[in-house]
């Protein structure tokens, strides 16, 4: 009866939590494993046990007498939970590959997801200590192995998908990164996420969407409310910079760069890639000009992209060139008549401004269909007739 004196004695030394620990004692004495385990999970997110070693001794006293009674993945849940409260990396790593073994000799089925997940804390606890290639190895074990899996829970997707954007953030390799990140909100709750989290994260999302290469699709970003964690802080210029951007806004942006000028030089890696920057914004002006013109009107001149990205010819050449060969757009460079052919745009995900720009353009299709239908109605009334 040593979890129930366990139990017993925190109720003394804690009486300010006493209807907890009873009412944990009552479940445990009556073998309701599910409701006990719904209990817990309400216990260990309170505030009083987010420092310290509380929920170590409470895993080793008391849930260790129980474990494998109760769902597994809810045991690697508590399992990663405790280990975030080991002072030593080293001893939070044994302590989990003691649960993993446990896990695969308990005999129940689908013990694959609950291993994995716990497995994914393993390899973000190397990471931590420097052991990048071991983090790399449980990493795309880890992949292949959730691809094999089908019902997947969304916190084992979440585990993996965080650990990978971990990884690539360490490699500042921003592009995998930014796919990583946004796949593992893809699998999470943004209110279940504290408030800092949300800010470091968003600002991380953020300098990757500026920085890695071959994105130049912001309105899935910014569509995602974490990012809405920026407005109000000090870092609120990123959100600034991302929305000129995504509006291919290369005016506004040069107003932003000066205004929030020592808070830009204070990022290293925006000061190293100032010049990616700006073809990248280039390159956005360049699409966003091509959609707001209707589709009959798709062959624009050279001098015009000029005017608009204040670049000159030759430059605006190397600008069409590099957004042909990333496949951004698809068309025909007329360096005689000094033109380009624009017949195909990469889809984007539209902000509210441009979704309002494509329904004035439908509104006019719509009005030229209407009239032509007029004309013919009037050119052949009989054909209507029959």
């Amino acid at each position: 009866m040593a979890a129930l004196q366990y139990l017993e004695k925190q109720r003394a030394a804690q009486p300010e939590l006493a209807e907890w620990y009873a009412s944990m004692a009552d479940l445990y004495q009556r073998k309701l494993w599910h409701q006990l385990t719904q209990k817990l999970d309400q216990f260990v997110a309170l505030t009083v046990f987010q420092a310290g070693d509380t929920l170590v001794q409470l895993y080793h006293n008391f849930i260790r007498d129980f474990e494998t009674k109760i769902n597994l993945l809810k045991l690697a849940h508590f399992a990663v939970i405790v280990s975030k409260q080991y002072p030593e990396k080293g001893a939070a790593v044994a302590y989990l590959e003691e649960v993993i073994e446990k896990l695969r000799t308990s005999g129940e089925r689908r013990v694959d997801e609950p291993i994995l997940y716990v497995k994914m804390q393993v390899a973000a606890l190397k990471l931590q200590r420097g052991e990048i290639q071991e983090c790399k190895k449980l990493l795309e074990e880890g992949r292949t192995t959730l691809d094999s899996m089908t019902d997947v829970d969304p916190s084992v997707h979440a585990s993996v998908h965080w650990v990978s954007s971990q990884y690539y953030k360490s490699r500042q390799e921003f592009a995998e990164f930014y796919k990583s990140a946004l796949l593992y909100l893809a699998y999470t709750s943004v209110e279940t996420l504290s408030e800092d989290f949300k800010l470091d994260l968003a600002f991380d999302l953020s300098l990757a969407a500026l920085l890695g290469d071959n994105i130049y699709n912001f309105g899935e970003l910014l569509a995602h409310p974490i990012v809405k964690s920026l407005l109000g802080t000090s870092v609120e210029w990123l959100y600034f910079i991302l929305q000129a951007f995504n509006a291919g806004d290369l005016t506004k942006y040069q107003e932003l760069c000066g205004q929030y000028q020592s808070a830009l030089t204070a990022q290293p890696a925006l000061v190293e890639n100032e010049k990616k920057l700006w073809e990248k914004i280039n390159i956005l002006c360049l699409m966003e000009l091509i959609f707001s013109r209707p589709s009959e009107e798709r062959t624009i001149e050279l001098s015009l992209i000029a005017e608009k990205t204040k670049l000159s010819l030759d430059e605006v050449e190397h600008l069409l060139i590099k957004s042909l060969s990333v496949h951004l757009i698809e068309g025909v460079i007329d360096q005689v008549d000094g033109t380009v052919r624009v017949s195909w745009v990469q889809p984007r995900v539209l902000g509210i401004p441009q979704i309002n720009a494509l329904k004035n353009r439908l509104d006019n299709w719509l009005q030229k269909v209407h009239t032509t239908l007029l004309a013919v109605e009037a050119e052949i009334p009989d054909l209507l007739a029959v």
